[in-house]
């Protein structure tokens, strides 16, 4: 398999997944500017929406979309507990998760990168975030991860988008539960190999 990502972008989030399940993937940058893959490549023939991640099965299909990708990962390797059995009541509550980061947190973070935004929607945007993410943080009071004492592709998300905060001006200081997860997250070996593997770290 070979995941195309970006260092820091959304991508980072099934390159977690990967480390953590032991998954062997070919990591293959994207300069999403100029839509090319490091070594040569145009990367609208991999993925035409132009954005990352996508992943490419042994088989040369094509997946994109993080949430669907962590979910298809996880299933790699069941034993791992990054995504509960399918079926399962849990199950359900961690693709809830996913869609609740997804449609919430995610797509509110676009607007605040796009030069042309308008000041005023980028406050109201801020506004939006800081309500979502102070829900968040009383969710998970008392609680190690997302889904409670089990590391998930959630909560692989969730640190990924969450990562961006100071990129945009969104102090999480406020949210002490959270930004303690935050950190419990972000000194996981597996996830300090991922930030490593993009420059991230230091």
């Amino acid at each position: 398999m070979k995941l195309y990502y970006a260092p820091g972008a959304c991508s980072l989030s099934p390159h977690i997944v990967i480390e953590e399940a032991g998954l062997s993937v070919q990591l293959k940058k994207v300069d999403l500017a100029a839509s090319q893959v490091e070594g040569g490549g145009d990367y609208l023939l991999i993925n035409s929406k132009g954005c990352v991640p996508a992943l490419e099965l042994d088989d040369g299909s094509i997946l994109t979309e993080g949430p669907a990708i962590v979910q298809y990962l996880a299933d790699r390797k069941p034993d791992s507990g990054l995504m509960p059995a399918p079926g399962t009541m849990e199950r359900y509550r961690a693709q809830e998760w996913l869609n609740f980061i997804s449609s919430e947190i995610h797509k509110n973070f676009s607007p605040l990168f796009n030069p042309h935004a308008a000041p005023e929607w980028k406050a109201g945007v801020l506004d939006n975030l800081r309500n979502r993410v102070g829900w968040l943080d009383r969710q998970i009071a008392g609680r190690r991860y997302l889904m409670g004492d089990a590391f998930t592709v959630a909560d692989a998300y969730l640190f990924t988008v969450l990562s961006w905060s100071g990129l945009v001006g969104l102090d999480l200081a406020p949210w002490p539960a959270l930004t303690a997860y935050l950190e419990r997250v972000r000194a996981r070996p597996h996830v300090q190999a991922a930030l490593q593997a993009e420059g991230l770290t230091g």
